[in-house]
């Protein structure tokens, strides 16, 4: 039976690269999503969740993943994603998605807030400076 080759990537590494995976199971904005090697090429959207996958030995290894995109094509599947943690313990995997992951993005979406007010403000000092030259 043929094998897939996993490859989780974040931004500024290659976090995880498996050869000799039978099986994967995502999290997507639709629901849970297993991809099997004879599976068609695709792309799905990820939302902060857990990735499980199966070895050839049917070891399950689990990785928490932030949002992110998958593509699978023939036997390759990368995913791509801000964050990864990797771990043997769901309930602490999914706990750290909880907690590191949607707050980071709460913070993330605070910081975008206040460099809004800082642009708007600064667009409009701009424009008075506009106004007042001859």
């Amino acid at each position: 039976m043929p094998m897939m080759t996993l490859k989780v990537l974040l931004p500024y590494e290659v976090f995880v690269n498996e050869a000799r995976v039978s099986r994967i199971v995502v999290e997507t904005v639709h629901g849970s999503f297993g991809l099997l090697p004879q599976r068609l090429d695709c792309v799905a959207a990820l939302v902060p969740g857990i990735l499980v996958f199966t070895d050839d030995e049917q070891n399950e290894a689990f990785v928490a993943l932030d949002a992110g995109v998958l593509v699978k094509t023939g036997l390759d599947v990368t995913i791509s994603v801000r964050q990864a943690l990797r771990g043997n313990d769901l309930a602490c995997l999914h706990e750290a998605v909880k907690e590191q992951f949607i707050t980071q993005d709460a913070q993330e979406e605070s910081m975008r807030a206040a460099m809004a007010k800082l642009e708007t403000g600064f667009m409009q000092r701009f424009a008075a400076l506009q106004d007042r030259s001859p």
